[in-house]
């Protein structure tokens, strides 16, 4: 496994962002990981599940959005973080060439990935996987979040804890199977940061990131 830190040049007006590439020796596939609204590429979360892909082959590219990397609390419109995503898209491409390519985010960082991609429909992306989709606000059950999935129509998988204060376990089921290409797995006991006791949970991601991402090479 190698690790090698980079600079993304995401448009003239937004700047660069600082990323990560891990990959093993031959990586079966390449994947971006962006972070969520609370913590940035580094987060340990980020980094134990980049190691963790890389451990069953699956390349990542992790980076900052804007916000994080000018040490901004306040996330980024959508438009400034899709403008990030799409760079990542495109860099990741190019680092692991003619190996397919998906797209990843942990929460606003999936979101932000998926409202990029239905807006998108010719990027070179086979499939989408959320690692904990923020469907609503804590305590705020509703489905709007999820209006713009309808437009998607690749391969999607949507990884959730079963106790998320942000996707209430009923109604992220429900959008799910109103989804022809989504797959929903559920994680007993998990929450939002995917903290579920003493169980591995990074490792039960990786298990079903992978056994997922092979059904669609």
């Amino acid at each position: 496994m190698s690790t090698k830190s980079l600079q993304i040049k995401v448009s003239p007006e937004i700047g660069k962002v600082s990323a990560k590439y891990v990959s093993p020796a031959n990586p079966v596939c390449v994947m971006t990981l962006a972070h969520g609204a609370g913590a940035g590429m580094d987060h340990p979360f980020m980094e134990a599940l980049a190691e963790s892909l890389s451990k069953a082959g699956i390349a990542t590219l992790r980076f900052n959005f804007p916000f994080t990397e000018q040490q901004k609390k306040r996330p980024d419109s959508p438009a400034v973080a899709q403008a990030a995503i799409a760079a990542a898209i495109e860099k990741a491409g190019t680092l692991a060439p003619g190996i397919p390519l998906f797209a990843s985010g942990k929460s606003f960082g999936g979101r932000m990935t998926s409202q990029y991609i239905s807006t998108h429909p010719d990027a070179l992306v086979k499939g989408i996987v959320f690692f904990g989709f923020p469907l609503h606000p804590a305590g705020k059950p509703s489905i709007d979040r999820a209006e713009h999935l309808h437009h998607i129509h690749i391969p999607m998988l949507f990884l959730q804890g079963s106790k998320d204060t942000l996707a209430t376990w009923d109604m992220i089921a429900s959008v799910c199977k109103s989804l022809p290409t989504a797959t929903l797995e559920k994680f007993e006991g998990a929450d939002h940061s995917f903290k579920a006791g003493k169980t591995d949970v990074i490792s039960l991601l990786t298990a079903a990131t992978k056994a997922w991402t092979e059904k669609q090479i």
